[in-house]
C-alpha cells in the first residue's frame, strides 16, 4: 500500500481530493495521511490535496449553477416558495458559506447552493481556497503533532 502511495502519492492525492469534494463520499484526510506516512513531502501533499478538493468544490458549485428552478419543482418537488426561502438564508451570509464547504455531509450541498442560487463566483471560491487551505495545514500540523504514534494505538 505504501508503496501505491508513493508511486502515485501527489498525483494521486490530487485525484482522490478532488473526487472527495464532489458529490463521491469519499475522505480525502485518510488519503493525505496516507502519503505523509509513505514519506510525501508535506508542502507537497498539501498543494495537491488543497488544489485538488478546491477544484472538486468549483466542480460542485457549477453543478449547482447548472440547476433551474424548474426542474426542481417539477422533479423534485419543491415549491418555489421553500427555494425562495432558501435563497434568502443564503443570500443572508453570501460567499462566506463557502468557507464551510469542506465540512463532511453538508459541504457539497452548500457548493450546489451556492451555485445554484448564483452567489458571487469570485468571493465564493476565495473563501472555498481559504477554508479547504487551513483544514488540511491544520490535518498535516495535527499528523506531524502525533506523528506515526496513531498507528500504536490498538483500537480493537
Amino acid at each position: 500500500m505504501l508503496e501505491l502511495l508513493q508511486d502515485y502519492g501527489v498525483l494521486g492525492l490530487f485525484f482522490g481530493a478532488f473526487f472527495a469534494a464532489t458529490v463521491i463520499p469519499f475522505s480525502s484526510e485518510v488519503l493525505l495521511t496516507g502519503v505523509l506516512i509513505a514519506g510525501v513531502n508535506p508542502l507537497h501533499a498539501f498543494f495537491a490535496a488543497t488544489l485538488g478538493n478546491w477544484i472538486g468544490g468549483l466542480t460542485s458549485y457549477y453543478v449547482g449553477h447548472l440547476g433551474r428552478w424548474d426542474i426542481i419543482e417539477r422533479w423534485f418537488g419543491v415549491k418555489e416558495e421553500k427555494l425562495v426561502k432558501q435563497k434568502a438564508r443564503i443570500e443572508k451570509y453570501g460567499s462566506l458559506i463557502a468557507f464551510f464547504t469542506w465540512l463532511p455531509l453538508i459541504g457539497d450541498l452548500l457548493a450546489i447552493g451556492l451555485g445554484f442560487y448564483r452567489i458571487d463566483v469570485i468571493k465564493s471560491a476565495i473563501f472555498m481556497l481559504l477554508g479547504r487551505s487551513i483544514r488540511f495545514a491544520l490535518w498535516i500540523s495535527l499528523f506531524y503533532y502525533v506523528g506515526e504514534r496513531i498507528l500504536q494505538y490498538k483500537f480493537l
